[in-house]
């Protein structure tokens, strides 16, 4: 299921899930971050914890994880930053991550 990540939820759906997530930091305006977009909401119909923060309208988020070009996506497991990928990255690769 994917999930639009706030400033309010963060905690409660990211930094306490039981299994990893994966948060998408984007943008609307963004190019490549449209690419990414439907991979991520791939991963999210097969079962993986996925959320999407938009650094337009969460900024303190993106500042927090000090975000500086998008997408940016980070999995988060037991409440940390495992891995943070910059740039467009593929769904086996996001895959073979979260399974980690």
């Amino acid at each position: 299921m994917e999930m639009t990540i706030t400033t309010q939820n963060f905690e409660e759906e990211v930094l306490r899930s039981e299994k990893p997530v994966l948060v998408d930091f984007w943008a609307t305006w963004c190019g490549p971050c449209m690419r990414q977009g439907p991979i991520v909401e791939e991963l999210a119909g097969e079962g993986y914890s996925v959320g999407k923060v938009d650094v337009d309208q969460e900024p303190a988020l993106a500042q927090k994880f000090q975000v500086m070009s998008i997408p940016t996506l980070i999995i988060f497991k037991d409440g940390k930053e495992a891995k943070r990928l910059v740039g467009l990255t593929a769904k086996d690769t996001l895959k073979a991550l979260m399974d980690e």
